[in-house]
C-alpha cells in the first residue's frame, strides 16, 4: 500500500471524527436558536457572546457528569450500545465525498475516505446496523419503558430502511452505479436527478426523518413522554454518544440528499462547492424547522404511512423507471 495514501486516509478519518463531533455540538446550538426564533424566545444567550460558549459548557457537563450504571442492567451490552450508535454514524461517512477534489502543493486531495463502487449500499448498510444501538440500550436496561421504546425504535428503523432502499433504487438504475462520485459525474452530463425522479426524492427525504429519528417521526425517544425512551437509564457521556450519533447522522444524510438528487458538488469549482454546502445546510435546517412546526405522529400512523402509502409508491416508481429504461 502506498504510504502517502495510507497517511492521507488516516488524516481524513481524524478530520471527520473531530469536525463532525464538533458539528454535533454546534448543531444543538443552531437547533436551540432556530426553535427559539420560531417560538419567539431567545435561546442560548448568556454563556459567552450570543450564547456560543453554551456548546463548550454542554460538552464539559457531559464529560464530568457522573456515569451511573444501574444495578440490574446487563452491563456489557448496556455499555457498548451507545458506542454502536456513534461508531456506525461516523463509519457511514467513509463513502461520502464532502467536497470536490482540490490540490495542495501538487498533491490532489479527495475529500472522501473510500470511493468504493458500492458506496450507497455501504452507507445504508452501516446506518442500518446503527439501529442496534437504541435496541440493545433499551433491552439491556432494567426498565420496561426503555424496552418498549427500543422495540418501537427497531420497528421504525426497519420499516423505513425498506422505503429508503426502494426510493434510492430508481436513481441507481439510471446511474448504473452505487458510488456517490459517479452520481455527481452523471448529473454533470445529464442534469439533476430530481427532475427525472421527483417521487424518489420526496420518498427519500421523508424516510430520512425516520432514519435519523427526527420530528415528525421522533418515536425513538419522544419528547412528549415522561421518560427519555431507550436512554432513560443513561447519563453522562454514554447518553452523549447517542446524541452525537443522532446529529452526525443528520449531517451525513444532509450531504447524501444533494449528492444523489441535486447535482452534488458539480464540476468542483469554488462556486459549486459553496452551492453544495448551501444545499447541505438547507436540509440540515429543514430537520430543525420541522421540529418547531410539526407535531409527532403516533406509531400506528407512522407504520400506516410506511407500509400502505410510501412503500407502494416506491415500488410503482421502480417499476415505471424500469419500463421507461427498457
Amino acid at each position: 500500500m502506498d504510504m502517502a495514501y495510507l497517511i492521507a486516509t488516516i488524516i481524513k478519518i481524524v478530520v471527520i471524527l473531530l469536525v463532525f463531533s464538533a458539528l454535533a455540538g454546534l448543531g444543538t446550538y443552531f437547533e436551540r436558536k432556530v426553535l427559539a426564533f420560531m417560538q419567539r424566545r431567545l435561546g442560548p444567550m448568556y454563556v459567552g457572546p450570543y450564547g456560543l460558549l453554551q456548546i463548550a459548557a454542554d460538552g464539559i457537563k457531559l464529560f464530568t457528569k457522573e456515569d451511573i450504571i444501574p444495578a440490574n442492567v446487563v452491563k456489557p451490552i448496556f455499555k457498548i450500545a451507545p458506542v454502536i450508535t456513534a461508531a456506525t454514524a461516523f463509519m457511514a461517512a467513509a463513502a461520502i465525498p464532502f467536497l470536490p477534489s482540490f490540490t495542495i502543493g501538487g498533491y490532489e486531495v479527495k475529500p472522501i475516505v473510500a470511493d468504493v463502487n458500492i458506496g450507497l449500499l455501504y452507507i445504508f448498510g452501516v446506518m442500518g446496523v446503527g439501529l442496534y444501538g437504541p435496541l440493545l440500550g433499551g433491552m439491556a436496561s432494567a426498565n420496561k419503558w426503555s424496552l418498549i421504546s427500543a422495540a418501537r425504535s427497531a420497528a421504525v428503523f426497519i420499516s423505513y430502511e425498506v422505503v429508503t432502499g426502494l426510493a434510492i433504487l430508481a436513481p441507481v438504475m439510471m446511474v448504473g452505479s452505487l458510488s456517490l462520485v459517479d452520481f455527481n459525474n452523471w448529473q454533470i452530463e445529464h442534469g439533476w436527478i430530481v427532475w427525472y425522479q421527483p417521487l424518489a426524492f420526496i420518498l427519500f427525504w421523508i424516510a430520512a426523518f425516520a432514519e435519523t429519528g427526527r420530528t415528525p417521526f421522533h418515536l425513538i425517544a419522544n419528547d412528549h413522554e415522561i421518560i427519555d425512551g431507550f436512554g432513560t437509564e443513561y447519563s453522562g457521556m454514554r447518553w452523549g454518544l447517542f446524541f452525537i450519533g443522532e446529529y452526525a447522522n443528520m449531517f451525513f444524510i444532509s450531504f447524501v440528499i444533494p449528492l444523489v438528487f441535486l447535482g452534488g458538488f458539480g464540476e468542483g469549482t469554488f462556486v459549486d462547492a459553496l452551492l453544495f454546502l448551501g444545499k447541505m445546510s438547507f436540509f440540515f435546517f429543514f430537520f430543525l424547522w420541522t421540529r418547531a412546526a410539526w407535531p409527532d405522529v403516533r406509531p400506528d400512523q407512522l407504520m400506516w404511512l410506511c407500509w400502505k402509502v410510501l412503500m407502494p409508491l416506491a415500488v410503482i416508481n421502480v417499476v415505471i423507471t424500469g419500463i421507461v429504461m427498457m
